[in-house]
C-alpha cells in the first residue's frame, strides 16, 4: 500500500504520484464492491459514529482550520475567507449534517418499477449505487463531511480532492469520516483524501476513466472549465451561481425587499447568493428605490443600469460583465425590465442555470416563470439562499448541478446513484 504524507510527496517525482493516485484508486474501486453491499445500519451507524467524533474533535478542527485561515486573510476575499473559516457553530453543523443524512432512508435496493411481460419475464427496475466518485473542490471544509457522508449512505466510495487553503481543516475531518467507517466494520478505504495539493493529482482523477465512476467540481469557474474541458470520466457540472431575484409588478413591495435583502445579504459568499436584480419597469417607480436603499444601507454595492443609478447617487453604473459575474461579495448588479418576458429572457441569456427567483402574487406569471427559466431550482415568493441540499430535506448536498443530465439541482443521496434491471425468468428463450 503507497501511503505518502502531503509534505513528502511535495519532494517526490511524478512517477511517486502516479503511484499513489494508481493506489488510491484501486482501494476505492475495492471498497465501492464493499459498499455497495453495505447495510443501511451499518452506514447509519458509521455516519452516527463520525458524528461523535467531529464532536469531540471540535478543538483539533478548529486549530486545524485556524492555521488555514491565518495565511490567507489578507490574500484571499472577505468572501472566500468565510467559505473557508469553521467556528463551534458550523462544526456542529458540520456534525448535525452527518445525522441528517443517517436519517435519510437509504435508496440502494429501492425498487423504481416493476412489471410483467407478456412471455412471463419478471422485469425490475431497482437503484445501485453509482461506485466511485470523485470530489474536486475548493476552500470549504465542510464539503468533506457533506460528500463523504453523501456518497457514504449512497453506498459509494469517495475520492476527496480539497483545495489547498483547506488542508488541514479537511485532514480534521476526514480523520473523523474514517473513524465512523472503522467503527462501523466498513472499510476506511470508502472514503479517501487525496493527500496532496499538486494540481497533478487533479489531472489524474480526471484521467481515469474505468477507476472513477463519475466527477463532481465544487468551485470556480476556472475549475469547473477545467474539469469539464478535460475529464475523460462523467461529469456533475456545478457552474457559478449566477442567481437572479425577479421582482413583478404584482410583487408585494415589502415581500420583495425582504426576499431580495436576505438573497443578497444573508450569506454572500455561498452559490445561492443573488447576484443579479431585475425590476418590472412598470413598478420601477414604487419598488425600485426602497430596494435599493435596503441593499445599500446593508453594505452592499449596488450596480445598476440608467434606472437604477436614478434613484440613487451611490448607484454605480453597471457595465456589460456585471450581467454575467458571480461577485461572492456584498455586491450586486441591477436593472429594469419589460414585464416577466424580460425577466426571463434575461435569466436565460445570462444566467448560469443555477437558481432563479420571481416575487409576485400573480399565480399566472409565478406559473410562467416556473415553467420557462431554464434552471435547476427555481422559486416563486423565496430567498434564492433556499438552493441547498439540507434545506430541501436532503440532509446535505454535494453540490447543485447546473447540467440535465442524471442529476440537476441539488446533488443528494438519490442522485449519487444510478439503477439496473433485474429480470427474473423461468427457462423462456428468444424466438
Amino acid at each position: 500500500m503507497v501511503v505518502l504524507a502531503a509534505e513528502q510527496l511535495k519532494s517526490k517525482d511524478s512517477s511517486d504520484l502516479t503511484a499513489v493516485m494508481a493506489d488510491i484508486g484501486a482501494r476505492a474501486r475495492a471498497a465501492a464492491a464493499r459498499m455497495a453491499l453495505a447495510s443501511t445500519d451499518a452506514k447509519n451507524a458509521a455516519l452516527l459514529k463520525a458524528a461523535s467524533a467531529i464532536r469531540r474533535a471540535q478543538v483539533a478542527i478548529l486549530e486545524a482550520n485556524r492555521q488555514d485561515v491565518e495565511p490567507v486573510k489578507g490574500k484571499l476575499s472577505a468572501a472566500m475567507v468565510d467559505r473557508l473559516e469553521l467556528d463551534p457553530k458550523r462544526v456542529e453543523g458540520i456534525a448535525k449534517g452527518l445525522e441528517d443524512v443517517a436519517a435519510l432512508a437509504d435508496p440502494v435496493g429501492t425498487s423504481l418499477a416493476r412489471w410483467t411481460r407478456p412471455n412471463g419475464l419478471d422485469i425490475e427496475r431497482v437503484r445501485v449505487p453509482l461506485g466511485v466518485i470523485g470530489i474536486i473542490y475548493e476552500s470549504r471544509p465542510n464539503v468533506t463531511a457533506d460528500a463523504g457522508a453523501l456518497c457514504l449512505k449512497a453506498g459509494n466510495a469517495a475520492i476527496l480532492r480539497g483545495g489547498s487553503e483547506s488542508t488541514r481543516s479537511s485532514r480534521a475531518i476526514h480523520r473523523c469520516l474514517v473513524e465512523g467507517l472503522e467503527a462501523a466494520g466498513l472499510p476506511a478505504d470508502a472514503i479517501q483524501l487525496v493527500p496532496t495539493t499538486d494540481r497533478a493529482a487533479v489531472g489524474m482523477m480526471l484521467a481515469a476513466a474505468g477507476t472513477i465512476d463519475v466527477i463532481v467540481p465544487r468551485g470556480g469557474r476556472s475549475l469547473v472549465e477545467r474539469v469539464m474541458n478535460e475529464s475523460k470520466v462523467p461529469v456533475f457540472a456545478h457552474l457559478e451561481g449566477l442567481c437572479h431575484v425577479y421582482v413583478d409588478k404584482a410583487a408585494d413591495l415589502e415581500t420583495a425587499r425582504r426576499i431580495v435583502l436576505n438573497a443578497k445579504m444573508r450569506r454572500v459568499s455561498i452559490c445561492g447568493a443573488a447576484e443579479t436584480l431585475l425590476v418590472d419597469r412598470a413598478v420601477a417607480a414604487t419598488h425600485l428605490a426602497p430596494i435599493v436603499k435596503d441593499l445599500l444601507e446593508a453594505g452592499c454595492e449596488v450596480r445598476g443600469d440608467e434606472t437604477v443609478c436614478a434613484v440613487d447617487p451611490r448607484v454605480v453604473a453597471a457595465v456589460e460583465a456585471d450581467w454575467t459575474t458571480e461577485y461572492l461579495e456584498p455586491i450586486i448588479s441591477a436593472r429594469t425590465v419589460d414585464g416577466v418576458r424580460g425577466a426571463i429572457d434575461h435569466i436565460n441569456h445570462y444566467g448560469s442555470h443555477h437558481t432563479d427567483s420571481i416575487v409576485t402574487e400573480n399565480e399566472a406569471t409565478a406559473e410562467r416563470f416556473l415553467n420557462e427559466v431554464d434552471s435547476g431550482i427555481v422559486l416563486v415568493n423565496a430567498s434564492t439562499q433556499f438552493a441547498d441540499g439540507g434545506e430541501f430535506g436532503m440532509g446535505a448536498e454535494i453540490g447543485i448541478s447546473t447540467g440535465k443530465m442524471h442529476a440537476r439541482g441539488p446533488v443528494g443521496v438519490e442522485q449519487l446513484t444510478s439503477y439496473k434491471y433485474k429480470v427474473r425468468g423461468r427457462g423462456q428463450v428468444r424466438p
